[in-house]
């Protein structure tokens, strides 16, 4: 019943006029205008005239009212999806014209041809050693016919490859084109999935490959490990690009850190801001409070606005009680400094000690083991104690061994 309704519609449908379809290892997209004899639809293998030469393009959509699954858009439609997606950079032509539905003659012709890309590609390389050049071969498109093969190459610098040409022109007899792509292009071309598990945005969907920043993965918070954000081209990962203007947007509603806001609790100051969350860590003046509060719940205040506010919450404060004023009046606000001692002074002064008595000196010396003095402080008492220890040890008047003394006769023999 459902079948007998659609093909009914289908039978009703007018054949477009324009057709929207991508092409090429490139993807690259054009509107070319239809003979008006075939209905395709929505990803119909289709047989197209392009700068290139004839080739397989696969239809996207149809840019008037009638197409054969209903799901058409308008001209403006289209032009404001390419000037959203990259503008004057985006990959598209009005130049050529769609020729025909794609026949399974078609499909299995440009099948045997990509059969023949790694023969192709293998007597390329080692014609590449051979001939001593700087590049590296990266992919090999055959145009439908085989009128056409295009080789991809990286190279950091200018290649002289006049001589490869013309070899692989006389091998393979047929149109060559060399076509140098950089890193990014290169992985649109040969790779397949990326770490997220999904298919590359670059070739799948993504037509203008711009340089992304370092600053879009520190403002995302995302991780700074290059092995980590890094994308099979080895450069930044494109996704990093697609949130960049959200992050930027919810940034400028942030306040500034060290920046003074006034809350429903207070005054506070900014220590930390979320993006994605849109909260501040706001620390109080009143207690020291931290407090994690929405930015709609904030108003950043200048100082001029603060004093307003600080006037306003001394006038409003209830008085004080009498016992209270009169504790803060006796009880001093700081307490009384101690008074600097003199540095002259001695921080510990010693306390006196008894002198030891001396030994006994020897029989005949007028000095005498003295009562014990006290030690004093003072230059003479040094003195004295001087003098009296050199007396001490000077011997008395005849004794034996003493020059000038009485020496003691020897008994007569």
């Amino acid at each position: 019943m459902l079948e007998e309704e659609d093909r009914k519609i289908y039978e009703q449908l007018q054949p477009p006029k324009t057709i929207v379809c991508k092409y090429g290892y490139q993807k690259l997209v054009a509107e070319l205008e239809s003979d008006g004899k075939s209905k395709p639809g929505c990803g119909s293998k289709l047989v197209v005239r392009t700068s290139r030469g004839i080739e397989l393009a696969e239809m996207l959509t149809t840019t008037c009212a009638n197409s054969g699954c209903n799901k058409s858009i308008s001209r403006k439609q289209m032009l404001q999806y390419i000037e959203a997606s990259g503008g004057k950079d985006y990959p598209f032509t009005n130049q050529g014209k769609v020729l025909r539905v794609a026949t399974r003659e078609d499909v299995v012709e440009q099948s045997q041809l990509d059969a023949r890309k790694p023969k192709i590609i293998q007597f390329t390389k080692a014609l590449i050693r051979e001939l001593d050049l700087a590049m590296g071969l990266v992919e090999v498109e055959l145009l439908l016919g085989g009128d056409r093969m295009i080789f991809y190459y990286t190279a950091e610098n200018w290649v002289d490859f006049r001589e490869l040409v013309r070899r692989l022109a006389t091998e393979f007899q047929t149109r060559i084109e060399m076509q140098q792509v950089n890193a990014r292009e290169e992985a649109r071309l040969v790779a397949d999935y990326e770490r997220c598990g999904q298919y590359c945005c670059c070739k799948n969907f993504l037509k203008v490959l711009k340089p992304v920043s370092m600053r879009s993965a520190k403002i995302q918070k995302a991780t700074l490990d290059p092995a980590k954000i890094s994308g099979r081209c080895g450069r930044l990962m494109c996704c990093l690009r697609y949130e960049d203007k959200t992050y930027d947007d919810l940034r400028k509603r942030l306040p500034r850190r060290q920046s003074r806001v006034l809350t429903d609790e207070g005054l506070g100051t900014v220590v930390d801001t979320q993006i994605l969350t849109q909260l501040a860590l706001v620390v109080f003046d009143e207690g020291n409070k931290r407090v994690a509060c929405p930015v709609e719940n904030l108003k950043i205040v200048n100082k001029q606005e603060e004093e307003k506010i600080k006037a306003e919450a001394l006038a409003n404060r209830p008085p004080t009680p009498n016992w209270v004023a009169r504790r803060q009046k006796s009880t001093p606000d700081r307490p009384p400094q101690r008074e600097a001692k003199s540095p002259s002074e001695p921080r510990h002064p010693r306390q006196p000690e008894a002198q030891k008595p001396g030994p006994p000196g020897p029989p005949g010396s007028s000095d005498r083991a003295g009562p014990p003095e006290v030690e004093g402080t003072t230059g003479e008492s040094k003195k004295k104690r001087s003098r009296r220890g050199r007396r001490r040890r000077r011997k008395p008047p005849g004794s034996p061994g003493e020059q000038g003394g009485d020496q003691p006769k020897a008994p007569d023999s």
